[in-house]
């Protein structure tokens, strides 16, 4: 029997269908919180990285420069930059890498009563939310900062307001807006002189109308716009046909130079778990591994 060339290079699409995630009924329900980093150049104040978390609904993004990408950090960053400042989310969704998955962080998601959702390894819908504002939030930031690039994380800020301030494409609302429930007063609006204090007994009921509004409005755009990417995702593909038995290789996660492996096994499938998702053992050990959405080839 001949193998497929761990070497072999493949540039066909991945196989199978995309699966959004649907959006939830209502702000800060669901969120997904991530790394973005290392950067270079490190900054005068010694960062290195972004840790950044999005309300999926509304799309608004709080975002905190930081030295490293350590458990500590990301549970200092949900307690102070949001939890003491915008409450509790019902669910918070990130990747399995280690400082998430940590005791640390596993005791806090428990205390203070989040959920705690893994997304799939390289799941185009789960992270590409974050990415498109990394994409947004690099430009800008290199727009503004100085020549060497040392003050980026004195950027962030305004470049995140700037970001939550502004009409997203997707929802078609501004994520400042569907949060607070009112436009973000910019430094340059003209002030009016006399400021009149509400005395509408039935203004709390109207906000409330004017949000739900505003959100219906959010989901339904959602929705569209994950329909038109998902029929432009999963043109010429197919879902996989693995079935249980089959040997196949599976994409390395991690490359770091053109000489590591690219495709490691071969692997026997021992059970499918979802239309992507395969518990794979490997034909000459006795470990079985949790294959999520990687990129499997059949071995001919």
């Amino acid at each position: 029997m001949s193998t497929l060339f761990a070497k072999q290079p493949l540039t066909k699409k991945p196989p199978g269908a995309l699966k959004p995630i649907k959006p939830p009924e209502g702000v800060w329900q669901l969120l997904t919180m991530d790394f973005h980093g290392p950067i270079t150049p490190t900054t005068k104040n010694g960062n290195r990285y972004i840790i950044l978390l999005t309300d999926v609904l509304s799309k608004f993004v709080i975002t905190k420069a930081v030295c490293d990408c350590t458990a500590s950090t990301a549970a200092r960053f949900l307690t102070e930059e949001v939890i003491l400042k915008y409450g509790t989310p019902k669910c918070i969704l990130t990747d399995n890498s280690t400082h998430f998955t940590a005791t640390l962080m596993n005791e806090l998601f428990k205390k203070i009563g989040v959920t705690h959702l893994y997304s799939t390894p390289y799941h185009p819908m789960t992270n590409g939310q974050i990415e498109r504002f990394n994409a947004t939030m690099d430009a800008k930031i290199a727009a503004l900062s100085n020549e060497k690039r040392t003050n980026w994380d004195e950027q962030l800020p305004f470049v995140t307001f700037n970001y939550n301030a502004s009409i997203h494409k997707t929802t078609g609302q501004i994520p400042f807006e569907l949060i607070y429930g009112r436009s973000p007063t910019l430094p340059f609006d003209q002030q009016q002189p006399l400021v009149t204090l509400s005395q509408d007994p039935e203004y709390k009921s109207k906000l409330s109308h004017y949000l739900a509004t505003l959100t219906g409005q959010a989901k339904v755009k959602i929705l569209s716009q994950q329909a038109k990417y998902k029929e432009r995702y999963d043109r010429y593909r197919m879902n996989p046909t693995y079935k249980v038995g089959d040997i196949v290789r599976i994409k390395t996660f991690s490359i770091r130079n053109k000489f590591d492996i690219r495709y490691e096994g071969p692997f026997r499938i021992v059970q499918q778990l979802g239309t992507k998702t395969f518990i794979v053992k490997h034909v000459k050990k006795h470990a079985n591994t949790t294959s999520y959405n990687r990129r499997h080839y059949p071995v001919i």
